[in-house]
């Protein structure tokens, strides 16, 4: 059972209602910066494991500036749609509201298990310049200037974000956006190149772990660890280490798999 660590009372608590209700996930951003972008990114984790879970969801966004920009942004990251409003579900029989928001959100919404996410700011500066403090901006104030170069790779931002725990502040910078890229050109290589080989399940232990990492508190750095551990284990046929892969890539959305019938 997927639980999540309630910012209100330090406790976890279940994601997913007894009953298989519909949950509604709240996300809210203040704003078009890379903190918002980590609140969505978060709550479309969130969906994808519920539902993975066999748990019916509606997301909706709440964001009083750049409502529309948001929204873009999302679509680019690979982040599920969400929903125009939260009355359209009132008579889908709701049986929970989970809040997704900033740790440093100046307000907290009503009643409902909130979950927070560390601030994520973007750097700027280029390899070898000096550290600078970051630069105090209005709530939700992203420079223009830095939207397209944290866009440009989203797959990779993606999975720089995914690789760090959702209650670490982070700092990313272009080297951080190029490992991550290269990271994923790897595994979609190695993807593909297990793929030529007879399909085989996925292994239950494997399975096991896998769950059992994501569904504590949304540890996709746990994931990722697991996905390395069959990378490399010897033992395990190249058929099963695709198969992991695709399946665990239900949840990652890094489109692990797209390289399948390339040459290289």
């Amino acid at each position: 059972m997927l639980r999540i660590l309630d910012a209100r009372t330090g406790e976890p608590v279940a994601a997913a209602p007894a009953r298989r209700g519909l949950t509604r996930i709240e996300a809210y951003a203040s704003g078009l910066d890379l903190t918002a972008l980590r609140v969505l990114l978060t709550a479309d984790v969130l969906v994808r494991a519920l539902e993975l879970g066999g748990t019916p969801v509606w997301a909706t966004l709440t964001a009083p500036h750049r409502h529309a920009e948001l929204r873009t942004a999302a679509t680019t990251l690979a982040i599920r749609p969400f929903e125009d409003g939260r009355d359209l579900a009132s008579g889908l029989g709701e049986a929970q509201v989970i809040h997704v928001v900033a740790g440093n959100a100046a307000t907290v919404p009503g009643e409902g298990p909130l979950l927070t996410v560390a601030p994520a700011e973007w750097k700027a500066a280029e390899p070898g310049e000096e550290e600078q403090p970051p630069t105090p901006r209005p709530p939700g104030e992203q420079p223009p200037h830095d939207l397209p170069v944290l866009l440009s790779d989203p797959t990779a931002l993606r999975l720089a974000l995914l690789s760090l725990p959702r209650n670490t502040a982070v700092r990313l910078d272009a080297g951080a956006l190029g490992e991550a890229a290269q990271s994923l050109a790897r595994l979609r290589r190695a993807v593909a190149g297990w793929a030529r080989q007879p399909s085989r399940p996925v292994p239950d232990a494997v399975r096991v772990r896998l769950r059992a990492a994501w569904e504590a508190d949304l540890d996709l750095p746990g994931v990722l660890a697991v996905l390395r551990e069959v990378e490399n284990a010897p033992e395990l046929p190249d058929g099963a280490r695709f198969e992991t892969y695709v399946y665990a890539d239900r949840l990652l959305a890094l489109d692990l798999a797209r390289d399948l019938g390339s040459l290289a």
